[in-house]
């Protein structure tokens, strides 16, 4: 029998890394990333990436994968993702998969398949909303794929544009991609989460420590490493919001006060995610005993 992926997931600051790494403590684990923008080179401070020293020795896996200017792949990240499982299952140790980035949490741990891309049909798709606008193209899929429309926010562009290039590729909706809850990796999913007022401090702390450990020196120096030019990873939380600040567009307060908005939105949107899956086990948050709950859990699962 395959050894069980523990997966911690839930939204951002609800304490993810701290119960990841108590766990990797009890089950000698390591730990696999899936939080997306914690992919990228120099993306520390705004994705709460731990320090060398706040890994406290336990191995962690797909950090500073990519430079800034590359766009993210979902599909290239399962097979990392999926290696590396594979390597600390090899060594004997329990993998921990640990992030809030939902899609890639279940591209590696469940039968997510993805369909194939045209360099061409992409580029004009991203003129296309260089030019128009996320809103024109969101009512475009909305008539082609109304389902696939509800489960994007109108402002995402590239989720669009991959809905569309997948719409005109294959010549199904786009929803007709996406599975069931069928997992390729036996895995025990804990979600941690807290209440909403207690997150929505958290997310303000949070942001505030950013700018303390001089996150806008962050931007400015991966700026001059062409973070412009990212597709991905410059519309990442924060980073986007400091980037208009730098070109003038706001002040710093416009653009700490719009990080926490927007940080705020995408903490209810990996909620209710994480909310639809049915085998995600949910735990209080730190400080709540969520790490003997978890073990717990985790035992309960392995008996059953």
């Amino acid at each position: 029998m395959l050894r069980p992926v523990v997966a911690v997931v839930g939204p951002t600051a609800a304490g993810k890394s701290d119960l990841s790494l108590e766990l990797a403590r009890a089950l000698d684990g390591e730990v696999v990333n899936a939080d997306s923008m914690q992919l990228y080179q120099g993306m520390d401070i705004g994705t709460a990436k731990l320090t060398i020293a706040e890994r406290a020795g336990i191995p962690h896996h797909l950090l500073d994968i990519w430079p800034v200017t590359r766009a993210a792949s979902v599909s290239e990240y399962q097979v990392l993702a999926r290696a590396s499982v594979a390597g600390i299952h090899g060594r004997g140790r329990t993998a921990i998969l640990v992030g809030g980035s939902g899609l890639y949490v279940r591209a590696a741990l469940d039968d997510l398949r993805f369909p194939g891309t045209d360099p061409d049909l992409r580029a004009s798709l991203e003129d296309e909303l260089a030019r128009v606008g996320p809103a024109e193209l969101h009512a475009r899929l909305a008539a082609a794929d109304p389902a696939a429309a509800a489960a994007i926010l109108p402002s995402n562009g590239r989720r669009i544009v991959r809905a569309l290039e997948v719409i005109q590729l294959s010549g199904q909706p786009f929803t007709a991609t996406l599975p069931g809850y069928d997992s390729v990796l036996p895995a025990i999913q804990l979600g941690v989460t807290l209440p909403r007022a207690e997150l929505d401090r958290r997310v303000a702390a949070r942001v505030d420590r950013m700018w303390q450990l001089g996150f806008v020196d962050e931007v400015r120096a991966l700026a001059g490493a062409g973070l412009r030019e990212g597709r991905t990873a410059s519309r990442a939380l924060g980073y986007a919001q400091v980037l208009r600040f730098l070109d003038g567009e706001w002040t710093e307060a416009q653009a700490v006060a719009q990080t926490v908005q927007a940080t705020r939105r995408f903490v209810r949107r990996q909620e209710s995610w994480f909310r639809r899956d049915p085998r995600v086990t949910w735990l209080p948050g730190p400080g709540q005993g969520a790490a003997d709950l978890a073990l717990s859990a985790i035992r309960d699962a392995q008996a059953g």
